[in-house]
């Protein structure tokens, strides 16, 4: 009777620590998931400021190529 409610004990043992672990990785998920979006949303940005930068310069490279 002893080995059996060993092995239950250590099965459960195993199962708590898997559902730990689980729960780290669920935390760690999340805070890489914001991350993400935070760095998406710093991107759109870049490339909406790099745009509105790029279009006057646009505009007189297109200038220049039509007076040449």
């Amino acid at each position: 009777m002893f080995w059996p409610m060993l092995a239950i004990a250590l099965a459960f043992c195993g199962i708590a620590v898997l559902g730990v672990l689980a729960a780290r990785v669920l935390v760690e998920v999340r805070r890489l998931a914001r991350q993400v979006s935070e760095s998406s949303v710093r991107i759109t940005r870049a490339a909406e400021d790099l745009e509105r930068a790029a279009t006057p310069l646009a505009g007189q490279a297109a200038s220049a190529f039509r007076q040449n």
